[in-house]
């Protein structure tokens, strides 16, 4: 599977739109996960690896090539860490953190009233 790149081809777009060439980016396993791992500090392989739920070391291996090569992230003497365009993506996509939060609230709410409601 090639990288997803603007102007290419990529899932949902024959012409590559740049944004459906990132949401291709960000649909891919642990791609998002690693951009959000990474926002809370530069992390070594094995201390991103951890942080990532343990992901395989062939998949993150993966993945980090591909979001170096797209300039999301660098490697620095500290490790892994976003690059000033990862950190912009990541001031994007973070309020979709809270959102979220709220959201499994509601969702819960909703769940354990139908419950309720079945008895």
């Amino acid at each position: 599977m090639s990288i997803p790149l603007p102007g290419t081809q990529v899932r949902g777009s024959k012409t590559g739109k740049p944004i459906m060439a990132l949401l291709d980016l960000l649909g891919r396993t642990w791609s998002l996960g690693i951009l959000w791992n990474l926002n809370s500090g530069p992390a070594t392989f094995r201390e991103l690896q951890q942080r990532c739920e343990q992901i395989s070391p062939t998949l993150l291996n993966t993945r980090l090539k591909e979001l170096r090569q797209l300039q999301l992230i660098e490697v620095q003497v500290s490790g892994y860490q976003l690059s000033n365009q990862g950190t912009e993506l990541f001031e994007i996509i973070a309020p979709l953190g809270s959102w979220s939060s709220l959201w499994a609230e509601q969702l819960s709410l909703v769940i354990d009233n139908k419950k309720q409601v079945e008895k």
